[in-house]
C-alpha cells in the first residue's frame, strides 16, 4: 500500500506540472500567434507626428464628436462614412500638428481682443452673426451675442458639471473656443505667406519674350526603335544605381498586393423568380386595401407610402406612362425598378400648378431663435381683425407693409412672388397649391397666423398619387450555401500559394489581382468593402491564403502576394517604370557613336540611314517637333543662339531617338496687346491663390508620420 500511495503522490505532482507547462504554452502560443490579449499589442497610439504621439482615445472622441454631429443632422452612418470621417480627421490632425510647429516658430498667436472681435465683434464667425442677427433689420445684435456667451462663461465657472446647460457651456469653452482660436491662427499663417508671393515685372516680360520666339530647322532623327531591343541589357545594378540617385521620386508607401478568387453569391434566376412570386401573391389584397400606408407597413416594402402628389414631370420611375394610364386603384406590376421588383397601385390624380404666386400677411407666434412672443389666442385675434379689414375694403399690400412680421415680404406688401411646390410649409403649401386664384384664408404654421391670398397659378400639369409594393432582389438561404461552401472547400484545398495556384487551373477559376493596398484601407479596388480583409492581409505572411469573406454578394479567397515596406521601392518594382527609359539611354549612347560628328545633315542623314526633314514655326513655349511628337530638348536646343549660322548640331538625345539639327532661322512674333502689368497682377494673384495648398502640402511631405490606424479599426 506504502508503494501505490507513493506512486499516487508523484503522479499528482506530474500532473500538475504537466497542466501548468500546457497552460503557459497554452499563453505563449496566444502571445506569439496570435499577437493578442497577453503579451500582443498594448499600443494606445493611432500614430505619430513629427514625433507627437496620438493618443487612440483623443482620436476616437474627435470621431465619436463629429458622428453626434451627423446623427443631430439626420445624416445617414454606415461603415463607409465612418472610415471617410476618420480619414478627414486624421489628415485634419496632420494638417494642425505640421501648422502648430509654425505657429511656435513664429510665435503667432491668437489674442483675446482677436478672439472677442471673432464672437462679438464686426468679424464675428458665420455661426454666431447667424444666431443673433435680426431677420426682420438683418442687424448683427452683439451684445445679445456677448450676454450670452457671458451667461455660458458664469455657467462654466460654477462647475455644476451634472447640469445639462454646463455641458453646452463646456462645449463651447473647451470645444468651440480653442477651434475659433485655431481658425484664426490659421488665417494669419496663410496670409503671410500669401503676401511674400511677389512677382516682379522683368519675369514677366522675360517670359512674354521667351514664348514669342518661334525657329524654323532641319532635323535629322535616328529614332530608338531601329534598334533592337534584343541588343541593349538593362541590368538590376543599372536599375538600382539610377533610384539610388532620385530616392525622393521613388518612395512608396507601407502596402500589400493580393491576390484572390471569387465565388458569386449574387441573386440566381431562382431567387428573382421567387421575389417576383411573393409580389404575385400580394396583388390581390394590395388591390383591395383601403390604407396603402398601413397595407405596406404590415407586408414590408423597400419603398414606404407617401401620402403626396407628385407632378407627371417630377416622377422618375420606370414604365410610369403604364401607371399614369392607370384607374384609379388598378395596379401595374410586378416590374423591375433597379434591383427591386415593385408593384404600383394608383391612388388618385388631379390637375396642379407646378408654381404659384401669393402674398401673405404674418402674425408671429415665436421670433427668428423660435423663442415663443406671442400666445396663440392673440395671434388669431389678430390675424382675424386683419381679415375683417380687408373684407370691407382695405388694401391688403398696405396691411402687410404695416402688420406683417415677415421681413423678406412685407415691403413689396406681402407678395412672395412665384414658388414651386414644397418651398412653403406644409400648410401654406397645401392652400397654395389646391387652391384657386383669388382665394384668402387664414393658415395656422409653425411660424404663426398667415393670412393668404393666392395671386397667380401656372404651368398646370397632371399630378398622381401612387403606392409602390417594392421587394429587393436578395441572395437565397440556399444560394449563398452554395457559395459559400464552394468558397470554404476552395480554401481548406488551398493552404499554400502552390496549391492555390493549382487549384484555380484545376476548377477553371479566375485568378483577379488588387495591388498596393494600404493598412488603413476600407475599400478594395475592383473588389469592394471589407476591412476585416484588410486586417487579415496585414496579419498574413506572402503565400497565406485566407479563409473565405464576404464581400457585398460575394465571397473572396485571397492570397498575400507582396509586402511593400515604406521607403524606397526595390529594383524589381522599379523596373517597369525605369528599364525603358534606361534602354534609351543605351540605344542613344549606340547611335551617338554611330554618327559621330557629322560635318552636315546631308553625313548624318547618310549614317543614319534617316531622311533629312524640315520643321518651322516651332515655338518655345510648346515643346512639340512635327513627325517627331514631345521633344524638350530639341526644341531648346533651336533657340540656342550658338547654333545659329552652324552647319550642324552634335546628336541631342531626345524622348523617340537621337537628333541632330541645323538652325535655320530664329524670329520673334509682335504682340503689341500685352498688358504687362496686368499679366503680372493676374499671374500673382493666381500664385498667392495656390501658396495655402502647397504649403500645407510641402509641410506635410516634409513631416515624419507613423499612421497605425489599421491596428485599431
Amino acid at each position: 500500500m506504502s508503494i501505490i500511495q507513493t506512486i499516487r503522490e508523484r503522479a499528482a505532482w506530474l500532473v500538475f506540472g504537466l497542466i501548468a507547462l500546457s497552460l503557459i504554452g497554452f499563453l505563449l502560443m496566444d502571445a506569439f500567434v496570435g499577437k493578442s490579449r497577453l503579451f500582443g499589442n498594448r499600443s494606445t497610439t493611432v500614430g505619430s507626428i513629427n514625433g507627437n504621439k496620438i493618443e487612440y482615445s483623443d482620436f476616437q472622441k474627435a470621431v465619436s464628436d463629429q458622428e453626434e454631429q451627423y446623427k443631430q443632422r439626420n445624416y445617414p452612418l454606415n461603415e463607409a462614412m465612418q472610415q471617410n470621417m476618420r480619414d478627414n480627421i486624421w489628415k485634419q490632425m496632420i494638417e494642425d500638428a505640421v501648422l502648430s510647429d509654425n505657429y511656435t516658430a513664429l510665435d503667432l498667436n491668437v489674442s483675446e481682443k482677436e478672439l472677442n472681435d471673432m464672437l462679438v465683434g464686426p468679424n464675428a464667425i458665420p455661426d454666431i452673426k447667424q444666431a443673433f442677427t435680426d431677420q426682420k433689420t438683418g442687424f448683427f445684435n452683439s451684445q445679445a451675442a456677448a450676454e450670452q456667451i457671458n451667461q455660458l462663461r458664469n455657467v462654466y465657472n460654477s462647475g455644476k458639471r451634472t447640469d445639462k446647460l454646463y455641458d453646452g457651456a463646456r462645449h463651447f469653452f473647451e470645444e468651440s473656443v480653442p477651434q475659433i482660436r485655431k481658425m484664426r491662427q490659421r488665417e494669419k499663417y496663410l496670409s503671410l505667406l500669401a503676401n511674400s508671393v511677389y512677382v516682379p515685372k522683368w519675369m514677366i516680360e522675360k517670359g512674354n519674350a521667351d514664348n514669342s520666339q518661334i525657329a524654323t530647322i532641319s532635323y535629322v532623327n535616328t529614332p530608338y526603335f531601329t534598334i533592337p531591343d534584343s541588343s541593349v541589357k538593362v541590368t538590376d545594378e543599372d536599375i538600382s544605381e539610377f533610384v539610388s540617385a532620385r530616392k525622393d521620386q521613388f518612395q512608396q508607401q507601407d502596402s500589400r498586393s493580393i491576390a484572390y478568387v471569387v465565388f458569386d453569391a449574387a441573386p440566381t434566376s431562382a431567387d428573382t423568380a421567387k421575389i417576383y412570386q411573393q409580389l404575385e401573391g400580394f396583388r390581390k389584397d394590395f388591390a383591395v386595401a383601403d390604407k396603402p400606408e398601413s397595407f405596406l407597413a404590415r407586408v414590408g416594402s423597400e419603398q414606404s407610402y407617401s401620402d403626396a402628389f407628385l407632378g407627371k414631370s417630377k416622377i422618375m420611375v420606370p414604365n410610369k406612362d403604364s401607371i399614369f394610364a392607370l384607374q384609379k386603384g388598378q395596379l401595374f406590376g410586378p416590374y423591375l425598378d433597379a434591383g427591386n421588383y415593385t408593384v404600383a397601385k394608383k391612388i388618385d390624380e388631379k390637375t396642379l400648378p407646378d408654381s404659384v404666386r401669393a402674398r401673405h400677411i404674418l402674425i408671429a407666434m415665436v421670433n427668428p431663435q423660435n423663442q415663443p412672443i406671442l400666445d396663440d389666442s392673440s395671434a388669431k385675434k389678430r390675424i382675424d381683425s386683419i381679415k375683417n379689414l380687408i373684407d370691407k375694403g382695405a388694401r391688403f399690400d398696405s396691411l402687410a407693409a404695416k402688420i406683417s412680421d415677415d421681413p423678406g415680404s412685407k415691403e413689396k406688401g406681402g407678395d412672395l412672388g412665384y414658388f414651386t411646390k414644397d418651398r412653403m410649409v406644409k400648410e401654406f403649401d397645401e392652400f397654395a397649391f389646391n387652391g384657386k386664384k383669388g382665394d384668402k384664408k387664414i393658415i395656422k404654421s409653425q411660424f404663426g397666423y398667415h393670412y393668404v391670398e393666392i395671386l397667380d397659378q401656372k404651368n398646370f400639369e397632371p399630378y398622381y398619387k401612387v403606392a409602390y409594393l417594392s421587394r429587393k432582389i436578395e441572395t437565397s438561404t440556399e444560394t449563398d450555401v452554395a457559395a459559400s461552401g464552394l468558397a470554404n472547400s476552395f480554401a481548406g484545398e488551398s493552404r499554400d500559394a502552390k496549391a492555390f495556384e493549382q487549384n484555380i487551373q484545376k476548377k477553371g477559376l479566375q485568378k483577379l489581382l488588387a495591388l498596393e493596398i494600404g493598412p488603413s484601407a476600407f475599400s478594395i479596388p475592383g473588389l469592394g468593402a471589407n476591412r476585416q480583409l484588410v486586417r487579415w492581409i496585414y496579419d498574413a505572411a506572402i503565400g497565406d491564403v485566407s479563409e473565405p469573406f464576404a464581400v457585398g454578394d460575394k465571397y473572396v479567397v485571397a492570397m498575400l502576394t507582396e509586402i511593400n515596406a515604406e521607403g524606397t521601392v526595390s529594383t524589381a518594382k522599379a523596373r517597369p517604370l525605369v528599364e525603358p527609359l534606361l534602354r534609351n539611354r543605351k540605344k542613344a549612347d549606340i547611335i551617338i557613336k554611330k554618327l559621330g560628328t557629322p560635318a552636315s545633315l546631308e553625313a548624318a542623314s547618310a549614317t543614319a540611314g534617316q531622311p533629312v526633314q524640315h520643321a518651322d514655326s516651332i515655338m518655345f513655349s510648346k515643346p512639340t517637333i512635327p513627325n517627331a511628337g514631345q521633344e524638350p530638348k530639341v526644341t531648346g536646343s533651336s533657340f540656342n543662339k550658338q547654333l545659329t549660322g552652324k552647319p550642324v548640331s552634335s546628336p541631342i538625345p531626345g524622348n523617340g531617338g537621337v537628333f541632330v539639327i541645323k538652325v535655320e532661322n530664329t524670329a520673334a512674333m509682335a504682340n503689341p496687346n500685352a498688358d504687362v502689368e496686368q499679366q503680372r497682377f493676374s499671374q500673382e494673384q493666381q500664385e498667392k491663390s495656390m501658396v495655402s495648398y502647397r504649403a500645407i502640402e510641402v509641410l506635410k511631405k516634409n513631416a515624419k508620420i507613423k499612421d497605425d490606424r489599421g491596428k485599431f479599426f
